[in-house]
């Protein structure tokens, strides 16, 4: 479900553990009135937990609304709740860079796009494989 989306609402959640239960029935919950209230509660807090783990690990798309100020700690950063989520559609907001690149390697790959789209007879593979590669390079980042 993280590779689908890092913060599923609560409705893509109860289709998910919905799914789990008609695909496996043994898991079914006697005592409930759909049969899988608590696996839908399961997944909220696996994915909540899979969220910090995520964040704790760098990655982009949950360290932007990262933020745990408190009577202990008053000088960290405000909680950031409900802002720089993905919209809908948007798989990544802010993606990482891809491994052994950096804002300079991704550049200057930029500028050999621009050349490569200047010539009469493109490669556009090339091109198509390079743009892949330098998704990451977003204007608000430079």
């Amino acid at each position: 479900m993280y590779g689908y989306k890092a913060y599923p609402s609560d409705k893509e959640i109860a289709m998910a553990a919905e799914a789990l239960v008609a695909k496996h029935p043994c898991l079914k919950e006697a005592g409930s009135e759909t049969g899988w209230n608590g696996w839908k509660n399961s997944i909220k807090f696996k994915m909540g937990n899979y969220r910090n783990k995520m964040r704790r690990a760098g990655c982009q798309e949950v360290t932007v609304n990262a933020g745990k100020r408190s009577r202990s700690n008053p000088e960290n950063e405000p909680s950031r709740s409900n802002i720089k989520r993905p919209k809908r559609a948007e798989v990544n907001f802010l993606p990482n860079f891809p491994q052994g690149k950096d804002l300079s390697s991704l550049e200057q790959l930029r500028q050999t796009i621009v050349e490569e789209v200047k010539k009469t007879e493109k490669n556009l593979p090339l091109i198509r494989k390079m743009m892949e590669t330098t998704f990451p390079l977003m204007p608000d980042r430079t």
